[in-house]
């Protein structure tokens, strides 16, 4: 449509109304000038409805001419978001009024301007240009590092001995009686390293690097007795002789095995660095001393056996006979005999007037639990001490000590003074790093004094590890208990901790506890709890 006397005029993306008076001009509303300027081809331009209002008003009242901008031509607005730490950019997108659309070369350029460089989503770049308008599309994401792994020492034997054994939730250790003595001959292929990684680095939107932390790589131990590594693979680990595969930290050792048919006054004594496997008896006053473990076939009458693993006796040990292992100990039964384990003492039968300690668990009748018993002598065991009959009327004092473990306090100090030097040892390598990158690192030593200082923390960070998990174990002592399958008779002391329960009646079964006020109480299988006195 045309209206007398006036006139679009555009000029750089500004649409304006040119008005001149005249007599025949009928008066002129806001529609009106609406269509207008549709009909002139700025239907989609951003309107100034306040100008256009005026407008119509100049257009009834004025006497002279005029002009006033009331439109104009807008091109896309692009608008490039950035997040605080550089790993994601977003795009907002305002539309076009009657002026440009965007253009996917539009749309890398501002990413360009904005610093945008890695991570963009080209499918999200092509989607963006397809709409009208749109508010903060996600369309780049950088990629975080990723941490290298440290080695893994992969084993190829099964059933290798462990002189290790882990923990489960509740302190216990998972004891299992294999029976037998695993032997690999030469050559057998023992253990397989998988070494360390150095990791994938990352990167922001910005293009900048994020390194990434090398895993610790850790070679195998050395020395490990009876091995060699694969003259073709330094990875592999082989047996270089016939014996007994123990695990250990980072490897496997082989131990030799020494065959005896009787340990006695023709033998004589034992002493020997790997596992000794004896068929029949170990006689009174006759001593075995091995590094590995000790099998016996028969009994232990009055011998003394020493082992730096376990012993595993098929019979039972009495008279006065001394058997100490630095891993777990098996027998049928024992009798008037000091029996200590760094793990769990496990007796198939029964235990009389004995002296017995463990630094994890006593297991008593688990075989035999009608006739399975502990009678007379002392018990001593970090967390539990299991038993079918505790006590007997016609015995003698019956002593239970539980939850004390000197040698974990002992360790616990130990740990607590080696962390405190390698936070020192990291504190100070830090130091050093920020005072050569002050200085422009002169002499090259940036790099190697962030290794050093790297792998400190590594060590440092490995040992808070150790000591939470020591934490846990010595807060999993207030949880130490004693299980009685059938019942308590006779005179029995029960310590746990700092408290002491003095038995002098009969219970059924059980088990004795501490509670959260440090009372020792007995739970009956009901769930009855009552004071242990």
């Amino acid at each position: 449509m045309d209206i007398i006397g006036i006139s679009i005029i555009e000029t750089g993306g500004q649409i304006f109304l040119r008005g001149q008076p005249h007599s025949a001009r009928p008066p002129v509303d806001v529609a009106a000038l609406h269509a207008l300027l549709v009909q002139g081809g700025c239907g989609e331009c951003a309107f100034d409805e306040d100008a256009i209002s005026n407008a119509a008003q100049y257009c009834n009242t004025l006497q002279t001419p005029f002009v006033a901008q009331v439109a104009e031509r807008r091109d896309a607005h692009i608008a490039v978001h950035i997040a605080a730490d550089d790993m994601s950019a977003e795009v907002s997108i305002t539309p076009a009024f009657g002026g440009k659309a965007p253009t996917l070369g539009d749309l890398i350029q501002a990413l360009t301007e904005s610093g945008v460089q890695f991570g963009i989503d080209d499918e999200a770049l092509l989607l963006a240009c397809e709409q009208t308008g749109a508010s903060r599309i996600p369309i780049a994401r950088g990629v975080l590092p990723e941490e290298g792994h440290n080695s893994i020492f992969e084993e190829l034997v099964t059933q290798a001995a462990d002189r290790s054994p882990k923990l489960d939730e509740n302190g216990l250790i998972d004891y299992r009686e294999h029976g037998t003595t695993k032997v690999v001959n030469a050559g057998t292929p023992l253990m397989r390293r998988i070494p360390a990684t150095a990791g994938v680095e990352g990167r922001t939107v910005r293009g900048r690097s994020l390194p990434a932390r090398p895993g610790h790589d850790e070679p195998f131990s050395t020395p490990l007795a009876g091995t060699q590594v694969a003259s073709d693979d330094p990875n592999l680990l082989l047996a270089s002789v016939t014996g007994q595969p123990v695990r250990v930290k980072a490897g496997v050792t082989v131990e030799p095995i020494l065959h005896v048919g009787e340990v006695n006054m023709a033998t004589g004594n034992v002493h020997f660095n790997g596992t000794v496997q004896i068929k029949g008896d170990v006689v009174q006053g006759m001593v075995v001393q091995a590094s590995g473990d000790i099998v016996v076939g028969g009994m232990v009458d009055g011998g003394v056996l020493e082992a730096g693993g376990d012993i595993r006796i098929a019979g039972g040990v009495i008279a006065h006979a001394k058997v100490t292992a630095r891993g777990s100990v098996n027998a049928r039964f024992a009798q008037a005999v000091q029996i200590h384990a760094d793990a769990v003492l496990a007796l198939a039968d029964m235990a009389l007037d004995c002296e017995l300690s463990a630094l994890n668990q006593i297991i008593i009748g688990a075989d035999t639990p009608g006739r399975g018993r502990l009678v007379g002598g002392t018990a001593t065991a970090m967390m539990l001490v299991r038993v079918p009959l505790l006590g007997s009327a016609k015995g003698a004092l019956t002593k239970m000590v539980l939850g004390a473990n000197a040698g974990l306090t002992a360790q616990y100090a130990a740990l607590e003074e080696r962390i405190h030097k390698e936070k020192e040892t990291e504190e100070n390598l830090d130091k050093l790093a920020k005072q050569v990158a002050a200085a422009h690192d002169p002499k090259g030593m940036l790099p190697r004094i962030k290794a050093s200082w790297h792998h400190a923390i590594q060590v440092w960070s490995q040992s808070l590890l150790e000591r939470d998990a020591l934490c846990q174990q010595i807060a999993l002592a207030l949880g130490a208990r004693v299980e009685v399958g059938s019942g308590v008779s006779g005179s029995v002391d029960i310590s746990i901790g700092s408290h002491t329960a003095r038995l002098r009646q009969e219970f059924g079964a059980g088990a004795f506890s501490l509670d959260s006020e440090g009372n020792i109480l007995f739970t009956d299988t009901e769930g009855l709890a009552v004071p242990a006195v």
